[in-house]
C-alpha cells in the first residue's frame, strides 16, 4: 500500500537526561516532518534497551541530538546503538541525523568522530553546498548558502567509505550522504527553528555562559535567524524517500 504522511510510523533514536528537553526535541521533530504525535516513536537510549523489535513497522529511522552525551565515546549502550543503526540500513530503511544523529552515522558506518572544543559552533551559520550536495536529489533545491543552527563540540573528521559531502563552510562535512542509499546526516540542526533553538540554548544557559562568558553567550542568541530551506528538509526528506520515492530510491 502506497504511503502518505498520515499513515507512517517514523522511529526517533534520542539520547536525553532532562525530560523537558527530551520532550521538546520530539516537537521540533514532530514540527519540521509536519506529522501527528502518534505517528512519532521514540527510544532515549541511555534509559531504555535498544531491540530490532524497535524497527518493526518504522518507515524510517531519525536520530537526534544529545546534550549530555558525545559520540566519540564508549557508554555502555553504544556499540548496540551503532549495531541497530547498521541493521536499520541492511533493511534499506531511510535513515537521517542530525546533529549527534550525524555523528553517529559518521562512527557507525567506518568514519571518524572527534571532540574538538577549538572549532565549536554556535548559534545560526552560514553553510554552502558542495558540487555534490547541489546535484543531490534532497538539497539541489537548497541555495549554494543557507543558513542553519548549530550547536555542538564533536565532528566528523573523515567521512565513511563510500559517503559523499554535501555541505561544509570553515568545516568540512557540515552534511553527507552514504553513497546512493537514503542516508543522510547533517552537523547543524535540522529540527530546529530559531525560536526552538533560542528554547534549546536558553534552557542549557549556564553550561553555555560558563564555556562562552555572558557576552558570548549573548552574541549567539543575537545571531538565531530564520533557516527557511533547512526547516523543510526533514519534510522533504520523508516526501522523497518514503512517501514518493523515485524508483532508483524504492
Amino acid at each position: 500500500m502506497p504511503k502518505t504522511f498520515d499513515t507512517l510510523q517514523i522511529l526517533l533514536i534520542q539520547a536525553r537526561d532532562t525530560e523537558d528537553i527530551e520532550q521538546q526535541e520530539q516537537v521540533c521533530f514532530l514540527e519540521r516532518c509536519r506529522i501527528e504525535a502518534s505517528q512519532l516513536r521514540t527510544v532515549n537510549v541511555p534509559h531504555e534497551p535498544l531491540t530490532e523489535a524497535h524497527l518493526q513497522g518504522v518507515d524510517a529511522l531519525l536520530i537526534g541530538g544529545a546534550g549530555e552525551y558525545s559520540a566519540t565515546k564508549d557508554y555502555p549502550w553504544m556499540q548496540g546503538l551503532l549495531t541497530f543503526i547498521r541493521t536499520a540500513d541492511a533493511q534499506n530503511l531511510p535513515i537521517f541525523g542530525s546533529c549527534w544523529g550525524h555523528q553517529l552515522l559518521c562512527r557507525a558506518f567506518g568514519g571518524t568522530v572527534e571532540h574538538d572544543a577549538a572549532q565549536a559552533e554556535f548559534g545560526c551559520l552560514e553553510v554552502e553546498l558542495t558540487e555534490a550536495g547541489r546535484q543531490d536529489p534532497l538539497f539541489h533545491g537548497f541555495p549554494d548558502r543557507f543558513k542553519a543552527n548549530m550547536g555542538h563540540h564533536d565532528r566528523c573528521t573523515v567521512l565513511p567509505p563510500g559517503a559523499v559531502e554535501l555541505a561544509r563552510n570553515s568545516q568540512p562535512n557540515q552534511a553527507f550522504r552514504l553513497g546512493a542509499r537514503p542516508v543522510y546526516g547533517t552537523q547543524f540542526h535540522s529540527e530546529l527553528d530559531a525560536k526552538r533553538e533560542e528554547e534549546r540554548l536558553i534552557r542549557y544557559q549556564d553550561y553555555y555562559q560558563h564555556e562562552l562568558g555572558t557576552g558570548g553567550f549573548d552574541a549567539i542568541l543575537a545571531s538565531l535567524a530564520e533557516t527557511t530551506e533547512v526547516d523543510h528538509l526533514l519534510h522533504a526528506f520523508l516526501e522523497r524517500y518514503v512517501v514518493s520515492p523515485a524508483p532508483a530510491d524504492a
